[in-house]
Formats: C-alpha cells, structure tokens, sequence
C-alpha cells in the first residue's frame, strides 16, 4: 500500500557543550538528529507510516543508527550504504542554528558524496504517496542538488505529494551557488511549502514586504506572509498549501494558506524554552499530519504550531510529543 511519508536527507549528529561550564573536563552532551530525520520521527510517533532515506558509512556506528531509527518505527531499509564519515554540527546548549556560535562539519560525509544515479527513486517510492525534504540538503554541493532534482522529478512524474521546507542556512551554501540558481527549480516540483517571508526572499528572490517583524503588529505579519504567499502561488502555481512561521522573541504561531482559505493559529507564549533546534520540522511534521488526516486548515494550522511549541520544550532534535499532549496544548492555550 502507497501510504509511507518518505522524508530525504542527511542525518546529523549534534554536540552540545555547555558554555557556562568547563566542558572539556565534562561528558558532551550528543544528539540524534537532522531537519528530514526529525520530520519523520514525529510523524511515526503519531502514527503515520514513515520511511526515512540518508546515506551512511558501512560500519558499527551506522548498524547502532539504524537500530534507533527502526527502534523509532521508522522505516529505514532504503538507506545507502557509501563513504567514511557521518555528518556533524556544535552547537552549544540553549543557542539557535542561526546563532553565529552554530558551525557544521559536514564536508566529504557520506552524504555530501552522494551523487546522481546512486539512489533508487522507483524503488523507494513503491510504497510512498508523500516526498519530503528541505533546503539544506541542496545547499551542501552541486551533487547533493542535482540528487534532490531527481527525487522530485520522479516522485512529481509519480503523482506524489512533495513537500519542501525552505529552511535557509547561510552557512551551508559556500561551493559557488546562490539559492536563487538551485532552490527554485527544485521548488517548482512541490505541493506543500512552508517557511518564512524571510526565508523565501533568500531562497526563491520572492522579497518580502517587510524587512523583519520588529515594531510590526501580528496583523501586518499575517498580511506580510499573505503577499508572499500570493506571489509564491503566482510563480509555483503546481502548490496547493502555503505555511508560514513566526516565531518571535517571546511569541509564537503560524499562518497556512490553501487555496482561499487562510487559516492563523493561536498566539503562544514561548518564555524560558529548553531547546530551540528542531521546532521548525515539528511545524512541517504537524503540517504532513493534519494534510494527510484531511483535516481543515484551521485545525492542521493549531496542531503544526502546537506541535513546534511543545517542542520548544524538550531537550534533543526530535520531538517526543504524543498527538495527546498536543491536543492539550491547544486546549490550554490562551490568547
């Protein structure tokens, strides 16, 4: 049966020290994770059949990976097996990706190896009815790129839902490429996308009415991602569904748009929060959620931001949210 999200791209080990310690004397906090890896760990945790497709070294530390993906009721036997090394970042506890402090090394890992022609499309998506990826990957080099192009053009030639995350990291993109030269013929391929006006103004040249959300009242922001995301259908009209996040300094919620349908979630207080990584594809998990389930915007809108909230609140990369829990975090929240 063809009902498995297939989420694509590189996982990622995450070293945390503690700043205000002397962390060379002291064990190092690690993490397992990557933007896609998270994505389909929610969507298992609340019952949505997920496979998750990387490439990794052939060795023990690869075998011990596998276990936990599988042990997280994800599928995991479309995994290449190719090269030395498995992706790193450091980011030090309590500090945002975007933070100067975040640095990655991800050069010569397996999956920046990867190259056109390795992977089987067709066979991977025998079982699947949905692609998901994000904007990281083809920032990494002109291969990994031109790999994500082949995954959406057979999962689009298939009739498969494609989602993308348009996630920017200014970091990642150093091999002589700009988004706008890469980001948009991926893009062109997807269904459902979600991001910023920020984010979509770096990553697809579409610029934004408003150059950042301060002084800015919330509905100057809805209104902002509105004009995005008419200009966003205008320009990829193969879309159907458009989300967009605020997350702000001390608030949170999102706007999604489908078709003429707006939909605005609840306002979250998000005071003294435990780990910022990873709340971004909580949103995109409960976004794949609610679309499959079919529910109404407005619902999906007040789950895919509940979910990132709660995640605001748990140490690690992945969320480890019931649906449960997050259904009473909507039902107690006030506005």
């Amino acid at each position: 049966m063809k009902n498995k999200v297939c989420c694509f791209g590189e996982l990622l080990m995450r070293l945390s020290p503690n700043t205000g310690e002397d962390w060379m004397n002291n064990n190092m906090p690690f993490h397992i994770g990557g933007a896609e890896l998270n994505v389909a760990t929610a969507l298992a945790k609340w019952n949505i059949p997920a496979k998750y497709v990387t490439v990794l070294p052939a060795n023990y530390l690869s075998e011990q990976l596998i276990k936990y993906i599988n042990k997280k009721n994800i599928a995991a036997n479309d995994i290449v097996f190719s090269g030395n090394r498995i992706g790193i970042y450091y980011l030090p506890i309590g500090y945002d990706l975007k933070n100067a402090v975040a640095f990655y090394d991800r050069d010569n890992t397996s999956f920046s190896a990867v190259k056109p022609g390795v992977i089987d499309w067709d066979k991977i998506f025998s079982d699947c009815s949905w692609f998901h990826f994000s904007a990281i990957s083809p920032a990494l080099n002109e291969n990994v790129a031109a790999v994500c192009k082949e995954a959406v053009e057979a999962a689009s030639a298939k009739g498969i839902t494609i989602s993308v995350d348009l996630n920017y990291r200014s970091k990642l993109w150093q091999y002589g490429k700009q988004p706008v030269d890469v980001i948009p013929d991926l893009v062109k391929h997807c269904n459902v996308i979600m991001g910023n006006v920020w984010a979509v103004e770096s990553l697809l040249g579409i610029k934004s009415v408003i150059e950042s959300s301060t002084g800015k009242s919330q509905q100057q922001l809805i209104d902002a991602a509105g004009e995005s995301m008419l200009q966003l259908h205008n320009q990829y009209p193969q879309a159907t569904t458009f989300a967009y996040t605020y997350r702000l300094e001390n608030t949170y919620w999102a706007v999604i748009q489908h078709g003429k349908e707006r939909a605005v979630s609840k306002e979250y207080d998000v005071k003294d929060t435990v780990d910022k990584v990873g709340s971004g594809d909580c949103f995109m998990a409960g976004l794949i959620y609610g679309i499959t389930k079919k529910d109404n915007m407005q619902n999906i809108s007040e789950y895919a931001a509940a979910a990132a909230v709660g995640k605001l609140y748990e140490a690690g990369d992945a969320t480890n949210q019931s649906s449960e829990d997050i259904k009473q975090r909507i039902t107690t929240c006030s506005q």
